[in-house]
């Protein structure tokens, strides 16, 4: 799922949304990365090289709902995310939506 180095797919990797604007979420928030824990549990290749392409609201769905350091330390791959109920229900209920579909908030 994560792609990484390379581009963005052409959905996003949460909802499955076909979006040309795709962000790069940091599975583990650069804010984080100079945490000891942090740098404990993750090699510099991990810290930076963890990403998911999302949609904007998908984004911003899980920075509404979630830290940095709980995103870091426990949400830091894209099965995590997942097994959230309030994640999940969300990308659920958007992947109904069309691709230009934004939440309201």
């Amino acid at each position: 799922m994560m792609s990484g180095v390379s581009g963005p797919p052409p959905a996003c990797e949460l909802c499955g949304r076909s979006m040309d604007d795709l962000t790069r979420h940091h599975l583990i928030p650069r804010k984080q990365h100079r945490r000891k824990r942090i740098r404990r549990l993750f090699t510099r290749s991990e810290r930076e090289q963890r990403i998911l392409w999302v949609c904007r609201p998908c984004h911003d769905h899980i920075h509404k709902h979630f830290d940095e350091q709980t995103l870091a330390e426990r949400l830091n791959t894209a099965k995590a995310l997942l097994a959230e109920p309030v994640v999940r229900d969300f990308v659920v209920w958007i992947a109904r939506h069309p691709p230009g579909f934004k939440p309201r908030s």
